[in-house]
């Protein structure tokens, strides 16, 4: 059974940094594509970024590129959301999605069927 388990949230000024780190168990994080999906108050879910499978292709939300980096780490079986120059717009709840081969894009948030709990970040003003 595939599981995956964010840390790394927490509550940080506007204009600083924060890395968040989703550990992947049941499967080999080197075959799974992994999607950051975040959550604000009263909102939707927004896709964030992702990186693909082959661990080389990333893709990320037009409000975060730039500022957000996505990275994996295979002996950790962990993928990483490195975010700096946060915004208080930033503020929600991000998930972490993972899906094994499949043609999608990475930003189709439906396609990814193993999901996280979710970790909190709050940018204060």
């Amino acid at each position: 059974q595939v599981q995956l388990v964010e840390s790394g949230g927490g509550v940080v000024q506007a204009g600083g940094s924060l890395r968040l780190s989703c550990v992947v168990s049941g499967r080999a994080v080197s075959i799974l594509s992994v999607a950051w999906v975040r959550q604000g108050p009263g909102e939707g879910r927004e896709f964030v970024g992702a990186i693909h499978w082959n661990g080389v292709t990333t893709n990320y939300a037009d409000s975060v590129k730039g500022r957000f980096t996505i990275s994996r780490g295979n002996a950790e079986n962990t993928v990483y959301l490195q975010m700096t120059s946060l915004k208080p717009e930033d503020t929600a709840v991000y998930y972490c999605a993972g899906r094994q081969h499949g043609a999608y894009l990475l930003s189709y948030i439906e396609s990814y069927n193993y999901w996280g709990q979710g970790t909190q970040v709050t940018v204060s003003s």
